[in-house]
């Protein structure tokens, strides 16, 4: 379990272990159903065992782990019906914001899209992509100004994050390169005011990953 600084980062003890918690169950470190024990954790990390307990919070509010009364905190383990759920709900909100941020993108908010899409196409670490991923639909699902709206959808991208790993280490690249080229159709759509193209986009991408996703889950 080895915590990535991006250079000139600083973090707290609790950010450490939260990032570090968090690619190590993104990247398969920590399988589904592996128990974490604060108390291994904080001595691997050489922190207390405080912001051990904080990053285990939000790890579980991001639906990475849950908290269990009898085992403490375990890696969540896989449902399929869970991931379609998820995804159906995803359908149903995800176009609308991403319609509203194509039709109100400020030119900073674009160029940051941009940024982070740059560094999506130069990676192949699938943990890497994620969190990058991560932080592009959190800055495009608010762009539209929609911050409730955000929330939800910023909750349920948590929700599969490990599911969309899952997907990623089955398909090799594939799955990469496709979520990539969906990026730069939705950035054009955006650069063109476009909300009805871009929304279009949302719903035939999730379509398209859900599909994925239940691959590697089965």
């Amino acid at each position: 379990m080895e915590a990535q600084l991006i250079p000139g980062e600083r973090r707290t003890a609790h950010q450490m272990v939260r990032d570090s918690l968090r690619r190590a169950i993104l990247d398969g470190t920590l399988p589904a159903g592996s128990r974490l024990v604060q108390a291994d954790i904080a001595a691997r990390l050489r922190v207390s065992t405080t912001p051990v307990r904080e990053a285990l919070r939000d790890l579980a509010s991001e639906g990475l782990i849950r908290l269990d009364a009898h085992r403490g905190a375990v890696v969540r383990e896989t449902s399929v019906h869970e991931v379609r759920e998820i995804y159906l709900i995803r359908r149903l909100l995800e176009p609308e914001a991403v319609r509203q941020a194509a039709l109100s993108l400020t030119p900073e908010t674009l160029a940051a899209l941009e940024r982070l899409q740059t560094d999506l196409d130069a990676t192949r670490d699938p943990a890497r992509w994620i969190a990058l991923n991560r932080e592009f639909h959190r800055l495009l699902n608010s762009a539209g100004g929609l911050h409730r709206l955000a929330e939800i959808l910023n909750h349920l991208d948590d929700n599969v994050a490990v599911y969309v790993n899952m997907a990623l280490r089955a398909t090799e690249a594939d799955h990469l390169d496709t979520t990539n080229r969906y990026h730069h159709q939705l950035l054009e759509a955006c650069r063109d005011g476009d909300g009805d193209s871009a929304a279009k986009l949302a719903v035939d991408h999730l379509h398209q990953t859900l599909q994925t996703v239940e691959g590697a889950v089965r």
